[in-house]
């Protein structure tokens, strides 16, 4: 007897439905095709082992499961449930009237008892948009799944609860999540607040223009400036995540594993800050089977790269193609694969190898030359990428005893959303295209034009201060976003010198 259940591979943070195909004949054996890889051909292992203590004998025929479409590899142990129930229908111990309504997914144990998986909310959305009439996962996934509107959503705990469920000898928990209620709930709960940053204001500015139009940025101190702890603070300032951003966000986390068990909706923008140590394949992803990198994860949120000369070279020019890209593309002989990749990326460095160039109180002991050695470590293409250089210098004593607090996270940010809803509504016309720092050539000479004085003064500034030529576009985007925050129509002069003095890297001066 041919028996069919439905699962599902994931695909970079996509799934494709797959049919899971059980037969028995004449012989002995459990034979598994489709391009299984060796953690699916080992769930027949599994699955005896839980047949068995499920308090079901198999009796001695030969069984085949057909894994289709045949010519996409299956990897992991996800599909153990799909091959069990397919395999008990097959043989005729389970009623396999309603098994083409339902995506079953899991991974077994021995003892039957269900496992949670990865990429569980791309499966859920996959299963609607077949018109399935519900999913059946692990109890630690449930939660994730329920997101999915207009979906049944079982929870269980064993293999045998699911065969009750089939055979109508038991039922399984319905798990029902009001997604718009949760994300309103959850919305806007960030841990860390700029009111209990003292000191810093100019810092602060900065990083507020960069928030409010989408610009990379880099701190550069020494050590204990609080280049870390404004940076963690970030999040709460960028305006909220809506909805679908949300959903593509938690979709991104749900594949690499990261959901927990309570968790659901993702309504915070993300914060990643990888160690230096980390490899180019776990920055932008990939590897062996291939899993969204730090930088997908970070993906409607902030990117933090904290001693960023410390980063290898190679590590720090993949990043070069997503800056611009706003995707990463992972290649393999049989698939391409794509990840979204739209982060802010905020790094922050030490001036020298010592960390003391241009403290105020303590002498740097680098020898001649290491400064700028220092600072090459950093390539000029990367450099290119990022608008906003910012000097960070030590909190006085007296600022440190000062009580009360300062600006909060909340009135920056209604500052932020108040300025990007400036920029919606100027890039309305341009797909893909949603803040000033996505503005290519074209639209920043459209939308980032000149008075007479504004030029004198980048003229004036190219040439006194010794700023490359790449800084000049960067310029006239962070000036358009001081003048969004003032709610501005024109660039004015003030703008524009505001906008000058945050490319510190890019004199000719600095570091010699």
């Amino acid at each position: 007897m041919l028996v069919k259940t439905y699962g599902s591979a994931v695909v970079g943070v996509n799934a494709l439905l797959v049919t899971i195909e059980a037969t028995v004949g004449e012989g002995l054996g459990f034979f598994m095709v489709g391009l299984p890889d060796s953690a699916v051909r080992e769930s027949a292992q599994r699955i005896v082992s839980a047949f068995e203590e499920s308090g079901y004998n198999i009796p001695g025929q030969r069984v085949t499961v057909n894994l289709a479409p045949a010519d996409l590899k299956k990897e992991g142990s996800a599909y153990d449930l799909p091959i069990a129930i397919a395999t008990l229908g097959s043989i005729g111990l389970l009623k396999a009237d309603d098994l083409d309504k339902y995506v079953l997914m899991g991974e077994l144990g021995l003892d039957g008892s269900l496992r949670p998986i990865k990429g569980v909310l791309p499966i859920a959305i996959e299963a609607r948009n077949r018109q399935c009439k519900g999913i059946i996962v692990p109890a630690e996934n449930a939660r994730e799944a329920a997101i999915v509107n207009k979906l049944e959503v079982y929870s269980a705990h064993t293999l045998k609860e699911v065969i009750d469920f089939f055979n109508g000898d038991g039922t399984l928990e319905q798990i029902v999540v009001d997604t718009r209620a949760e994300f309103a709930r959850s919305l806007n709960s960030y841990e860390y607040d700029f009111a209990d940053v003292k000191g810093q204001e100019t810092v602060k500015r900065c990083l507020e223009i960069a928030a409010a139009g989408g610009h990379n940025a880099i701190m550069i101190g020494p050590p204990g400036s609080g280049k870390t702890m404004l940076a963690k603070r970030m999040p709460g300032i960028l305006p909220p995540l809506t909805l679908s951003e949300s959903l593509e966000t938690t979709q991104i986390h749900s594949v690499a594993g990261l959901i927990r068990k309570e968790g659901s909706l993702i309504a915070v923008r993300p914060f990643r800050a990888p160690h230096h140590t980390v490899s180019d394949v776990a920055l932008v992803g990939g590897g062996t089977n291939p899993k969204p990198g730090e930088i997908s994860l970070a993906h409607n949120g902030v990117l933090f790269l904290d001693e960023l000369p410390e980063f290898k070279r190679t590590v720090l020019e993949v990043l070069r193609q997503p800056m611009e890209e706003r995707v990463v593309t992972i290649s393999r002989a049989k698939m391409t694969i794509d990840y979204p990749a739209s982060f802010m990326l905020v790094a922050a460095m030490n001036p020298c190898p010592c960390g003391y160039y241009n403290h105020p109180t303590i002498d740097c002991t680098c020898p001649a030359g290491s400064v700028k050695r220092y600072l090459n470590k950093v390539s000029g293409p990367l450099m290119d990428r990022i608008d906003i250089h910012i000097e960070v210098t030590p909190v006085p004593v007296s600022q440190l005893n000062r009580e009360g607090r300062a600006e909060s996270s909340e009135a920056i940010r209604s500052r932020v959303v108040a300025a990007r809803a400036i920029q919606t509504t100027r890039f309305a016309a341009h797909p893909g295209v949603h803040c000033n720092a996505q503005m290519g050539s074209k639209l920043t000479r459209e939308y980032c034009v000149l008075t007479d004085e504004c030029r004198n003064i980048m003229e004036m500034a190219m040439n006194r201060l010794g700023l490359s030529a790449r800084a000049y576009d960067r310029i006239l985007r962070v000036s358009r976003t001081i003048a969004d925050l003032e709610a501005a129509p024109d660039i004015t002069p003030d703008h524009l010198r505001e906008a000058i003095t945050y490319r510190s890297l890019d004199r000719d001066s600095w570091g010699r």
